[in-house]
């Protein structure tokens, strides 16, 4: 009866270590694939940005302000670029849908519609990947002058 009771222990305690080695060493991706961490901070893409300012100077109130933020994939896998947003209506963004491989180039176009803004304004736009980091600001600088 002792030597079951001392297999079951010891078998249990195989068993729990299993568990946690393999969950400590795995974690699951966007897509619910298991990868290792370390894996993930070493061969995550990255966005690298030509510049994350543009300065659009000065517009007339009712101009729409247009740019397109180039980068580059400089990480070792596919960047997917899964949502651009703005912080207001007045500012669309456009990203591109199919990923963008490894060295690879591509733009994020940014609109901004000044009607009814005035002032000095900078819209910011978030961008979210599976890129390290995962979350990228660009902001659109400038000043909005009453039209004549």
């Amino acid at each position: 009866m002792r030597k079951m009771l001392v297999l079951a222990l010891v078998a249990m305690s195989f068993a729990s270590c299993q568990q946690s080695t393999s969950s400590a060493a795995d974690a699951a991706d966007s897509t619910g694939t298991e990868v290792s961490a370390a894996m993930v901070a070493t061969d995550a893409p990255v966005m690298t940005f030509e510049t994350v300012n543009y300065d659009f100077g000065k517009v007339k109130e009712g101009e729409k302000v247009q740019y397109e933020f180039k980068f580059k994939n400089t990480g070792k896998s596919p960047l997917i670029i899964s949502d651009a947003t703005a912080t207001c209506g007045c500012t669309v963004p456009e990203i591109p849908r199919e990923p963008v491989k490894p060295g690879a180039e591509a733009t994020i176009k940014v609109v901004f519609d000044t009607m009814g803004k005035g002032g000095i304004q900078d819209k910011v736009v978030t961008i979210t990947s599976n890129g390290n980091p995962s979350i990228n600001d660009v902001h659109l600088i400038g000043e909005v002058v009453p039209a004549s």
